[in-house]
């Protein structure tokens, strides 16, 4: 998957980390333009979409903020192997995409939420599998306990904020398709390689907090 450029915009600057500025970017409305990418362009003709939700959790760490992700087991159906946010698919008993989010997260990765705080949502994203994906963005405070369900989660792992909120650390990659040439987002980082819809939607996470 060929490197092609890499985004290049500036690290977000360092207080736009800190709970108090996020808290207060959430309540107040801004105008500000998601990125359309390659996958989301490639759906957006076609429907039904399987409603779905993932948790974006800031850790609040003493040495800065950092986002809870974690790596798929390689034996499911969908995105195995690959790095995500916890979450997963709408189901009846939700009251909302923040209440799937949430339950999904405890399921797949055991962080309760009594420890989250949601400080609001992000624009759908459309992914090339069919899901229409709701980002909840949330800060989450330590102590908390962990436990990882073997079944869905290979392994738990957190990023620095400051990484993943630098346009110098957005790769764009692009492999040949039988459609033709797809490029999408890509932040490696040490021996994790986050890619894809997980990318994207940290991409616009970027463009929210920084506009």
């Amino acid at each position: 998957m060929a490197i092609e450029s890499v985004a290049g915009e500036a690290a977000l600057a360092a207080e736009r980390l800190h709970p108090e500025w996020l808290r207060e970017r959430f309540a107040t409305p801004i105008k500000w333009n998601p990125e359309i990418t390659d996958e989301y362009r490639m759906r957006t003709a076609e429907a039904p979409f399987i409603p779905a939700a993932v948790l974006m959790p800031i850790i609040l760490r003493e040495s800065g903020p950092t986002l809870l992700l974690t790596q798929r087991t390689a034996h499911l159906h969908d995105h195995a192997g690959q790095v995500s946010l916890p979450g997963g698919r709408v189901e009846t008993i939700d009251a909302s995409p923040i209440d799937t989010a949430l339950r999904e997260t405890e399921e797949e990765v055991g962080l309760h939420r009594r420890h989250v705080e949601v400080v609001g949502t992000l624009p759908d994203y459309l992914t090339g599998t069919g899901y229409r994906v709701t980002p909840v963005v949330s800060l989450v405070q330590s102590p908390f306990d962990l436990r990882a369900d073997p079944f869905e989660v290979a392994e738990i792992f957190e990023v620095p904020m400051s990484f993943l909120m630098d346009g110098r650390n957005h790769q764009i990659r692009s492999v040949e398709m039988p459609s033709g040439r797809r490029n999408f987002y890509a932040m490696p980082y040490e021996r994790f390689f986050i890619w894809g819809a997980t990318a994207a939607m940290l991409r616009n996470l970027y463009h929210f907090l920084r506009a």
